[in-house]
């Protein structure tokens, strides 16, 4: 009977632990708009690209942006535009790539 109790106390610490951590990280729209201005360029202000061949990012799966912005900043994503994009996501931190994400995820 120990034993389970202490079982489930873990459990449930670890379940807490992993709740409140995603709200203490969750990424923030509002500073990813206004981190998103070279973005727009390509990309277009209201997400949709401008540019054929350029992909849209309205409304996209905020975990592929962030992987994809990650893969292009580690240089993991070659080819094609990738010169570019390692070259802006270079002077972006791991936070700002999150907002960004987080603003072109929730566009409507």
């Amino acid at each position: 009977m120990r034993v389970f109790s202490l079982v489930c106390f873990l459990v449930s610490a670890l379940f807490s632990c992993a709740l409140f951590s995603g709200q203490a990280l969750a990424a923030d729209p509002v500073a990813g708009q206004q981190k998103s201005a070279s973005c727009v360029a390509c990309h277009g202000a209201n997400g949709v690209a401008i540019i054929p061949g350029y992909p849209s990012l309205k409304g996209q799966n905020e975990q592929y942006l962030v992987m994809s912005m990650q893969a292009y900043k580690n240089k993991q994503r070659t080819g094609g535009m990738a010169s570019m994009m390692q070259a802006q996501m270079s002077i972006l931190s791991n936070e700002d790539i999150e907002n960004i994400a987080a603003y072109f995820a929730n566009m409507k």
